[in-house]
């Protein structure tokens, strides 16, 4: 159990106390070295003391250690339970608090989605990842769209493979368009599967990491996990499976309803892209652009806007991705500004 004193006025400006009941929780709350506390140090103009299970909140303004004490209490709740807090999850929580006010982390460790193939829990990191597996879920056809490193795939994939071993399907079939980013591949060897491997290679990542690859190799030898290019979709009709279209953004709006036309009964499908990479030539939409318009508000299908805040990677993938996105909107005030400059000119 944790306990939370209310904040009060000192003569050097406001405190707040916590005491844990739970022995390790205050540890496990700062983390290595203390990196946990002086991360909020850095961002909030307080003092956090660490003695023993007691942790004490300190600073001149009373708003910044009323917010740092909800994050702590947050987070020694969780502590509490066993679970060591991350600098990620830190980092998640201030900047939940400065985007939204408020921030509610103690769903995300209660929500346990499912192990590795080494026996490690697999949770959502954020409300944006919860709120993606909940419609999966809850859906039969979901658009996960969002920046790099916010686990689309990743999360897809473990719901795949939980409805795979629960028996809801029969099974997997992951797809993707044969589009180079950026770059010729040139002539690829060997059969269809070896051909289309290489644009695969992220999907094969994470079912490396949950089934382990021998077992995923089994299941694609026995065709219970299917690699398919998109382009080979056509005319299919897909039941019982679990459907995976990644990096939807390089489809085209024709590609997109052929795929979405091919869901048999009992089926499920998740579509996820990044509509800031997109790799069709110039001039060329994207179907994952024009499904929106198309597909918005129609029932069982759900759409899904993964944001910056959150990428779950090293956090320099979340300020790469925030910098293109301030460069992207400076290049649209320009752009607009000209257009301005030359009607006004005409």
């Amino acid at each position: 159990m944790v306990s939370k004193i209310t904040v009060e006025e000192t003569p050097g400006g406001y405190s707040s106390v916590f005491e844990s009941g739970t022995v390790g929780s205050g540890s496990k709350f700062s983390g290595k070295d203390d990196e946990n506390i002086h991360l909020i140090e850095e961002r909030y103009p307080v003092r956090i003391v660490l003695r023993g299970e007691n942790i004490t909140v300190q600073g001149p303004d009373r708003d910044a250690v009323e917010m740092v004490s909800d994050l702590i209490d947050q987070m020694l709740r969780i502590a509490s339970k066993g679970h060591a807090i991350r600098a990620a999850e830190i980092r998640y929580g201030m900047d939940m608090i400065a985007k939204r006010g408020s921030v509610d982390l103690e769903a995300l460790y209660d929500d346990l989605l499912c192990m590795t193939a080494r026996g490690k829990p697999v949770r959502p990191k954020t409300l944006g990842q919860r709120a993606y597996i909940k419609a999966i879920r809850e859906n039969d056809v979901v658009f996960g769209i969002g920046p790099a490193g916010t686990g689309k795939t990743y999360l897809a994939v473990c719901e795949a493979v939980n409805m795979l071993k629960s028996g809801a399907i029969s099974r997997i079939v992951l797809v993707r368009p044969a589009v180079e980013a950026g770059e010729s591949l040139g002539f690829l060897p060997g059969d269809l599967k070896e051909k289309v491997e290489p644009y695969l290679r992220p999907l094969y990542d994470a079912f490396f990491d949950l089934l382990s690859p021998e077992r995923f190799m089994r299941y694609v030898d026995k065709n219970v996990i299917e690699v398919a290019p998109l382009a080979y979709m056509r005319g299919r009709t897909l039941n019982d499976s679990f459907i995976i279209l990644d990096e939807a953004q390089n489809t085209s709006p024709e590609q997109m309803k052929m795929f979405l036309t091919r869901l048999g009964f009992g089926s499920k499908a998740v579509v996820t892209g990044d509509l800031t990479q997109v790799d069709l030539p110039s001039g060329k939409r994207s179907g994952l652009f024009v499904v929106q318009d198309i597909l918005e508000g129609v029932k069982g299908i759900d759409f899904i806007r993964l944001e910056n805040v959150d990428v779950v990677r090293h956090e320099i993938v979340q300020r790469v991705v925030a910098a293109y996105e301030r460069h992207e909107e400076r290049q649209r005030e320009k752009q607009e500004t000209g257009n301005c400059s030359t009607a006004a000119q005409s």
